[in-house]
């Protein structure tokens, strides 16, 4: 299997719009960062799509994709959902609706984002989905065992999503006992940070990420969800322990 990392930037994408700081401004590719997702491809070529946010066209433009049978969505803040409408031309060629696994409260959500997707009567062109509500046990996408991993982001209780030994996780800021066990010992933890510091309020920054590389024990670790805060990639990789890495947009893992 692998996984394309779609995107790696913060709900503002880098550079931010009117920010005239290094990152922002700077030439490496690998500091230019789409909204955070990333692409599954399975064993058998099926795509299986991890959020979906403002960047999505683009993302898969740039990538030269062109499928997704499947969307999991971590939880409905805009910057994971919004791109659900481009999501069109793709229905359209599959000849069905989309796929989508969520919590329950994403889906009222999504629902109230989309209305025109889900009324009875549908207007000629909108985007048709079909709706999976998932909670905390394991599920079949595709042929593809998926383990729902509960984090909290702040106050708000999201999902990261477990792939074999591969785990994928954004805008967590703490972990409940219960994550523990099904964290330990995994050959990926991909996992968002925003900044050095200082602390955050609703997302993990980098000393608590390596507090959690002690604990968790990961061969290696991918950072995602990546402010321009966090300074220079090519500066930064070299400050990170050796199975830390900073994912870049396009960066293509194999597990």
């Amino acid at each position: 299997m692998k996984l394309k990392f779609l995107g790696t930037g913060t709900s503002q994408g880098v550079p931010v719009i009117g920010c005239k700081d290094e990152v922002c401004t700077s030439k490496d590719l690998k500091d230019r960062r789409f909204r955070a997702s990333a692409l599954i491809t399975s064993n058998s070529g099926k795509k299986i799509l991890i959020d979906c946010g403002p960047d999505f066209r683009m993302q898969m433009l740039d990538n030269d994709e062109s499928q997704v049978d499947a969307v999991l969505i971590t939880h409905e803040h805009t910057d994971h959902v919004i791109g659900l409408d481009d999501l069109r031309p793709i229905i359209f060629r599959n000849k069905k609706d989309m796929p989508i696994y969520t919590l329950p409260r994403v889906v009222h959500e999504i629902k109230n984002k989309f209305p025109y997707a889900f009324t009875e009567i549908k207007y000629p062109g909108v985007p048709t989905f079909e709706i999976n509500e998932i909670g905390a046990e394991k599920f079949t996408v595709e042929n593809v065992e998926i383990t729902p991993i509960p984090v909290m982001h702040y106050k708000l209780p999201i999902l990261g999503f477990k792939f074999k030994n591969l785990c994928y996780i954004t805008d967590a800021s703490f972990f409940p006992e219960e994550t523990f066990p099904l964290l330990k010992d995994l050959d990926v933890l991909i996992i968002n940070c925003l900044r050095k510091a200082p602390e955050h309020i609703s997302h993990f920054v980098l000393p608590e990420i390596l507090e959690l590389n002690k604990i968790l024990k990961p061969k290696k670790i991918y950072l995602t969800h990546i402010s321009h805060e966090f300074g220079l990639h090519e500066i930064v990789q070299k400050e990170l322990p050796e199975n830390i890495f900073l994912a870049y947009d396009g960066l293509e893992i194999e597990f």
